[in-house]
This record gives structure tokens, C-alpha cells and sequence, in this order.
């Protein structure tokens, strides 16, 4: 029977996945995605969306579907799915691999505040600045909605979930984005501080390089810590070689 390998995706890499897999004669690849994105990009293969049900529910899946290898790609911040994987991966035997593209590395110049959290990252905002450019993604503004005080530009794929802060001004825009276009955004709105997760890649690293260039801080929150005893590759190829598909 043709191997199955289910993809746990919403990333540039499970996409880039999907698409080396399809290639590869006799593979039979599926998608997962969260529907948590209105329109997503075109995915090589099957695709579902919503969600298992928990460990218990994805256990279940693994085996109905007949799944033999399971590939979490999904985004680096998405902890709940990725333990959910883990146990369910441990519970039916299923070879599995975690893709995460490796994280940003602070360099000369850089003047960098990590924290742990989203909530640690409003707490040391007022010390840093007053215009703020968030993109951590629509979700979890809320931890910034006490802050009024401060002005808040916030860059998302679609529109953010409220609450949030009340000086806020919303910008829609999908990556990858440029150093020259993430330099006029943040002279445009004034900006004095950055706000980002340490989501890593190359696609939303420009305006890095812009708040160094401009000199200006940038709060980053740190990647949840991974389930005990995981071990994440960080590309296409490396999950090619992990799964023995590299030469096929």
C-alpha cells in the first residue's frame, strides 16, 4: 500500500512539504489545517481543516486513516497542537518528526528584550515606547488591551480578534515583506518599538533588519518550550531524510 503521511500544517514549509511529498512516486500526503485562515495559499494533495478533538481524537485519525508517518509543521507558537501530537503519536506508534524553521539569532546592533510571553511583553512596553507595531498575529491582542496609554499599529493576514488596545490602527498585509517596505512602515507610523514573535524564516525577518538599522528595540517573545524528549528539524529536506524519502 502507498505510505500516508499526515501533515500537520498552516506554514510555508508544511506547504513546501506537501509539495515534495506529492512529487514522490506512490506517497499519499494529507494536510491539516486549523481553519483559523479564511483563505489559505493552494496545498499540494489532500487537505482537511478543523480540528481532531484533542490527542484522543487525532490518535484515533492516525489509525482510521492508516497513517504511517505524521509530520507536525505546524506554526512554531501553536504548543497546543504540537503536544497533541506528541501523545498521539506516542499513543499509536506513528513515526513523527516536528519541522520548525530555526528561530532568530539578535546580532550587532540589535537591541533586543526577550520575554516569555505575550503578557510579559505588555508589561515592559511603557518603558520602551509609545507607538508601537505589533505582529504577533491576530490572535492574543487582547494581553495589550489595558494599555491606553499607548498607540498601537497592529499587522496581521486578517483583521484581529477584540479586544484590543484602544488607540489601535490596523494594517492587513501577507509576507514576505521587504527591509526598504518595513523601513517606511515603521517611519510612516512613527514607530518607536517593535513587538514580534520569535517566529524565524526569512519571509517576516525585514523588519529586524529595519528596527536595527533605525535603532529601535524590539520586545521578542520566545518560542513555548517543545514536549519533553522532542527533537524538530529545520527544513523540507531534512524531514525527507528523517522519513527515508531524500533519494526518492
Amino acid at each position: 500500500m502507498s505510505p500516508h503521511v499526515l501533515i500537520l500544517g498552516g506554514t510555508t514549509e508544511a506547504r513546501r512539504l506537501a509539495a515534495a511529498l506529492t512529487a514522490r512516486p506512490g506517497v499519499r500526503v494529507t494536510t491539516s489545517l486549523a481553519g483559523r485562515v479564511a483563505r489559505p495559499e493552494a496545498l499540494a494533495g489532500q487537505v482537511r481543516t478543523g480540528g481532531f478533538g484533542g490527542p484522543e481524537g487525532l490518535a484515533a485519525w492516525l489509525r482510521r486513516h492508516r497513517v504511517d508517518a505524521l509530520v507536525d509543521a505546524t506554526h512554531p507558537f501553536a504548543a497546543t497542537i504540537t503536544a497533541n501530537a506528541a501523545r498521539a503519536a506516542a499513543a499509536t506508534g506513528t513515526p513523527a518528526v516536528i519541522l520548525r524553521r530555526p528561530g532568530w539569532q539578535a546580532g550587532p546592533g540589535d537591541h533586543w528584550h526577550p520575554v516569555a510571553s505575550l503578557a510579559e511583553a505588555a508589561d515592559v512596553l511603557p518603558d520602551l515606547g509609545h507607538r508601537v507595531l505589533l505582529t504577533t498575529g491576530r490572535l492574543g491582542l487582547a494581553a495589550f488591551a489595558h494599555l491606553r496609554d499607548l498607540h498601537f499599529v497592529a499587522r496581521s493576514v486578517e483583521r484581529p480578534e477584540p479586544p484590543l488596545p484602544p488607540d489601535t490602527h490596523v494594517v492587513l498585509a501577507r509576507g514576505p515583506f521587504t527591509t526598504a517596505g518595513e523601513r517606511a512602515l515603521l517611519r510612516e507610523h512613527r514607530i518607536d518599538v517593535l513587538v514580534t514573535k520569535d517566529s524565524g524564516g526569512a519571509a517576516t525577518a525585514a523588519k529586524l533588519t529595519a528596527a536595527r538599522e533605525l535603532a529601535l528595540p524590539v520586545v521578542v517573545v520566545r518560542r513555548p518550550p517543545l514536549p519533553e524528549g522532542a527533537r524538530t528539524v529545520p527544513d523540507v529536506p531534512a524531514v525527507l531524510e528523517r522519513l527515508g524519502l531524500a533519494g526518492a
